[in-house]
């Protein structure tokens, strides 16, 4: 298991957060805008930060800075409806996704497949949940059906694994740099010869 110190947890939490602040409300990429890391900070939180607690002050996060967008951004409420609440499972289960593979895996070249498999599990299920929960219940389609919804997820949900792709990549490259950095301040101890 990871076990991470407490300054270094803080520190992930903030740049989480700030990543959060710099990027919610741009579901892709433009000239202008980074894409939403939203799903892949949830993630990442199961993985490097041990309190639960912090869970839900992400989720407080998110929906703070998606009614600040809505109240004084400009942005339009298309979104805020009764299926908002299906945001809840969306991240809470890329969180476990994460959560799963740490407490099971350590950081290595033989975790590349669980590692893979857990982030892929935690962002099927968290787009079944938003973006089902939002076409099933949020009251702006009509008549939905299985196979509308099936379209709209081929046409929309490889956007949203690329953009996962890419936060968790940067992520890993982090994670290798600074733990290979790490390695090389850290004062190696003598052997038996």
């Amino acid at each position: 298991m990871l076990t991470l110190s407490t300054r270094n947890q803080i520190t992930i939490a903030m740049l989480l957060v700030l990543l959060m602040i710099l990027t919610r409300g741009h579901h892709f990429a433009s000239a202008h805008h980074l894409a939403d890391a939203s799903w892949a900070i949830f993630f990442l939180v199961g993985i490097y930060l041990r309190p639960v607690w912090l869970l839900l002050a992400f989720f407080a996060l998110s929906w703070y800075l998606d009614f600040a967008a809505y109240t004084w951004g400009g942005v339009s409420d298309f979104c805020l409806t009764p299926a908002y609440g299906f945001l809840l499972p969306a991240y809470a289960s890329l969180w476990f996704a994460g959560r799963w593979f740490v407490t099971h895996y350590q950081f290595s070249r033989y975790a590349a497949i669980p590692f893979f498999v857990s982030g892929l599990t935690g962002l099927v299920l968290c787009e079944l949940f938003s973006s089902g929960g939002f076409y099933f219940f949020s009251g702006r389609f009509v008549q939905p059906t299985i196979t509308e919804f099936g379209e709209r997820l081929m046409t929309y949900f490889p956007f949203y694994a690329e953009t996962f792709a890419f936060y968790l990549g940067t992520a890993v490259a982090l994670h290798v740099l600074l733990s290979y950095l790490a390695s090389l301040l850290r004062p190696h101890s003598p052997g038996i010869r």
